[in-house]
């Protein structure tokens, strides 16, 4: 998917980018596969919970099926589509007994393609096939994988992401996911063929601050433009630093590059290298 630029006519349009849209086939939903998508503001019992958050365009939560447990029966792809909620797009395929479905697209997937989800039956390595990781080739580039059997698609979700299988050893799968970490998952869990389609997502530039309220997100004002009793990096005259030597939130925790996961979780024996720039501890 390429990336549209306008003649700079306005400010806002000088700066700004667009999806091209040129690889959806279908601009309406399947309205049996959509249910009302209710905004929540970033609210949680009425309180703000999530900052920022609020407005946006109206939307329809497209049911998009992460488990994919019609085994052993051909689906053919109908539509390329896109999604309101994700930077990814969306395939409607039809399976042979009639029921229709929403996946999510892998790149290069085209309109009439044959795939199949399977556990043990035997089926090619192309792109938008789905199989346990014990069965998948070394070296091959997957996403929608599972961190458990049976939970459904948890990793390689988004917009032109993939994971690369670099082992099966014993019980587990070894994976290099896009983050750099390297980590270990049960060969028994599912995953499918090829990487996440609309790679360009991540290039595309809004612009302005009106596209932005369309996504739902609101203006976020600087710490330091706060009064003291409002930030603690408020206060003080004229521009200034904030006056420590680390940075905090709005609530006086440490931020900008703290590490957020728990302390001694029991997947942790199963990180085999953390993310880029982060060192085990």
């Amino acid at each position: 998917m390429p990336i549209k630029r306008y003649r700079p006519v306005t400010k806002g349009r000088r700066l700004s980018s667009v999806q091209d849209f040129s690889d959806v086939t279908k601009k309406s939903p399947e309205k049996s596969l959509t249910i009302p998508r209710k905004a929540f503001a970033g609210r949680t019992n009425g309180k703000i919970t999530v900052r920022h958050q609020g407005g946006g365009h109206k939307q329809r939560y497209r049911l998009v099926d992460l488990l994919r447990n019609k085994y052993d029966i051909p689906a053919t792809v109908k539509t390329i589509e896109y999604d309101p909620v994700r930077g990814a797009r969306i395939a409607m395929i039809a399976y042979a007994d009639g029921v229709k479905s929403y996946i999510i697209a892998p790149d290069k997937l085209a309109i009439g393609d044959k795939i199949l989800s399977t556990k043990t039956g035997e089926v090619e390595i192309n792109v938008g096939n789905r199989m346990p990781l014990e069965r998948v080739p070394l070296g091959t580039l997957i996403h929608a994988v599972e961190l458990q059997p049976g939970t459904g698609a948890k990793l390689a979700r988004g917009a032109g992401v993939m994971i690369r299988l670099m082992a099966v050893e014993g019980k587990y799968a070894t994976l290099k996911l896009p983050s750099g970490e390297i980590r270990n998952v049960s060969k028994s869990c599912m995953a499918t063929i090829g990487s996440v389609s609309n790679p360009d997502y991540r290039l595309v530039r809004y612009g302005k601050a009106g596209r932005m309220r369309h996504r739902g997100i609101k203006p976020t004002v600087r710490g330091k433009a706060m009064n003291p009793i409002d930030h603690p990096h408020g206060g003080g005259e004229g521009k200034h630093p904030i006056g420590m030597k680390h940075a905090k939130t709005k609530w006086g925790k440490p931020a900008l590059g703290v590490k957020t996961r728990r302390k001694n979780r029991a997947s942790d024996a199963l990180i085999l290298q953390r993310r880029r720039n982060k060192k085990r501890k």
